[in-house]
């Protein structure tokens, strides 16, 4: 018997080595992030430079001007894989104002929690990114809906997006506004659900319907929880309470709205409704609002329309070597009605108007992802007559936009 002695071999496994950190540059901004991604920061800017003009101003009521509509740096990131945040100050008009200043954390995709400041979970086009507005200035049944406000909301997204929902209890700001203190101890309770019955049916034509709810409700008082109501294109006020008006009461708002993309085309409607206990000088009575708006689009060189945050991607990006970009028209209706015992019973400002109707035509032209610009007119006739003692606004605003 022969004996074969084989040397034992020790073979250290090499420990593995951590991706590294990758930086980058391009139409989504700057990007620092760790080799596995539990790390990232994204910063990027929006910028909107305006020119508003008014047609048939005998009156001299509308100031013609340029000027910055959002100037907004941001950051946008992650740490610890679970953890996300987003800060988003502005400094158009010469002043800071943090927009948003959240962090979520984000249990699963059907679950996350946000705490900070960020956008009330109610209503349609207010959710939209600004970045990626059809028209330049939101709808008139927008300033029925509450902007930006501190709180903590609970969202999510179900069965890959079939259900999506948002709900919070936040300070309460008024219709249209934003805030960053509460004024009083009421706080109201909002939400949204979404549902998009065909989205997991890439082929069928109804893949992008969808149809939603939004709801809040809490107890406001005092003045400042009263909304002002201005012109979405040239920003000039057309209802106003009166100094001594204030809120007293439970506010209640409701919104249904429809939306449909399908290739070049893109729509939706919503209506609005708010109702607030209102009081003066000893009379107290409940006021409500109404606005609706329906709007369509048409992507006249063949992409496809979408409101999500990235936008339209052209084909064929501007250069002068035969690329134009993308082109998109857009027409809408929308309007507002005011509560008429706000003016019988004088809680409004007496030169306040009780109705406003608009349409809205529009071209945008997306040189790129990242530049576009926006041509909109827009006519607003008030309490319905264009000759009345507010007399009907004529308003062309084109709009300068780069964003990444």
């Amino acid at each position: 018997m022969v004996w074969i002695a084989i040397p034992s071999v020790c073979m250290a496994q090499a420990a593995p080595s951590n991706p590294p950190t990758t930086v980058s540059a391009g139409q989504d901004g700057f990007i620092i992030q760790s080799g596995r991604g539990d790390f990232r920061l994204q910063i990027g800017l929006l910028l909107q430079a305006d020119g508003r003009f008014a047609f048939s101003d005998t009156d001299d009521q509308v100031i013609d001007t340029f000027v910055f509509r959002r100037l907004r740096p941001y950051l946008r990131g992650r740490f610890a894989r679970r953890f996300e945040f987003y800060f988003n100050p502005d400094f158009a008009g010469g002043d800071l104002v943090v927009q948003d200043a959240y962090v979520d954390t984000v249990f699963a995709p059907a679950f996350r929690v946000r705490a900070g400041k960020g956008k009330t979970p109610f209503g349609m086009e207010r959710l939209q990114s600004a970045s990626n507005l059809l028209f330049i200035g939101r709808a008139l049944s927008s300033a029925l809906v509450p902007n930006r406000d501190i709180g903590i909301q609970v969202l999510g997204d179900i069965s890959g997006g079939v259900v999506s929902y948002l709900a919070g209890v936040m300070n309460g700001v008024p219709d249209g506004g934003s805030g960053d203190i509460d004024n009083n101890d009421g706080k109201d309770v909002s939400g949204r659900l979404v549902v998009r019955p065909f989205i997991r049916h890439a082929a069928s034509r109804l893949h992008g319907l969808g149809v939603a709810i939004s709801a809040s409700a809490g107890p406001q008082s005092g003045y400042l929880a009263l909304p002002v109501f201005r012109t979405p294109s040239l920003q000039q006020i057309f209802f106003v309470y009166a100094a001594t008006s204030a809120a007293d009461g439970t506010r209640t708002r409701y919104s249904p709205q429809l939306f449909y993309f399908h290739k070049s085309f893109g729509g939706w409607a919503d209506y609005v409704h708010t109702n607030t206990p209102i009081a003066k000088n000893g009379v107290r009575d409940e006021i409500s609002h109404d606005g609706w708006q329906v709007a369509g689009s048409w992507v006249l060189t063949g992409e496809a329309a979408t409101d999500a945050p990235a936008g339209i991607r052209p084909r064929r990006p501007f250069d002068f070597e035969g690329g134009l970009g993308t082109f998109q028209v857009a027409v809408r209706y929308h309007a507002l009605q005011v509560d008429e015992e706000a003016l019988t019973l004088e809680f409004a400002s007496p030169s306040s108007s009780r109705e406003a109707q608009a349409w809205t035509v529009g071209l945008n032209w997306y040189l790129t992802v990242n530049f576009r610009y926006t041509f909109n007119f827009e006519r607003t006739v008030f309490d319905g007559d264009p000759n009345g003692p507010r007399k009907a606004e004529d308003g062309f605003v084109f709009r300068t936009q780069v964003n990444f």
